[in-house]
């Protein structure tokens, strides 16, 4: 079987949150799957100089105008958050709990994590909005607490993000296919094409 794409994302990316919609939709075409893998942007943005895309002059309104007009064109369900940008520590934290005890579990719940914070404007960053979206999904609120807290889990979600630096990701989404690298949701149309076509 080929290789699964990985999706590497920060929750509170609006560009992750319009490709997390498309992704596996697009790979399962394919027969391929995807590997989640929740980041954090401020770690990245400290190891590149810079900084959320809202906060940059020029950038930041353009972006704004944007988020909104990508999602209108996707047909997708977008608010900008009230509270952004926002920690996801706790959000990411859970994810890579989940997914040591059920995958599909937690991608129900990443789903849920986007759509809380970029449909009905919930803040994610808190820990019982995360624990409620996680129970949703089926988990264990005493289990997933503590996880949150663990430093097994704190540990995993460091080496995730240094990984992530290493592999020479800067921003989100950002996805490998066949070791390849592609930066923003607007790149799934090339992605589309590798998977349908090989390499180009």
């Amino acid at each position: 079987m080929a290789e699964p794409l990985e999706f590497y994302f920060d929750f509170s990316s609006p560009y992750a949150y319009l490709a997390s919609e498309q992704i596996d939709a697009l790979a399962a075409r394919y027969g391929r799957q995807v590997k989640w893998r929740p980041i954090l942007l401020g770690v990245v943005f400290r190891a590149t100089g810079s900084a959320p895309l809202t906060e940059i002059p020029l950038k930041g309104d353009y972006s704004r105008r944007d988020f909104d007009r990508s999602a209108r064109f996707l047909g997708l369900p977008f608010r900008f958050p009230s509270k952004f940008p926002l920690p996801t520590q706790a959000a990411a934290r859970a994810y890579y709990w989940l997914h040591q005890q059920d995958c599909a579990q937690a991608r129900a719940f990443a789903h849920a994590v986007f759509r809380a914070l970029f449909v009905h404007d919930r803040d994610i960053s808190d820990t019982a909005v995360v624990t409620e979206l996680a129970v949703q999904a089926g988990a264990d609120p005493a289990a997933l607490a503590a996880a949150i807290q663990s430093e097994e889990m704190k540990a995993r979600l460091r080496q995730e993000c240094d990984t992530a630096i290493a592999r020479g990701v800067f921003g989100a989404p950002f996805i490998f296919i066949d070791g390849e690298p592609f930066w923003g949701a607007d790149r799934l149309p090339q992605i589309e094409r590798w998977l349908a076509h090989g390499a180009f």
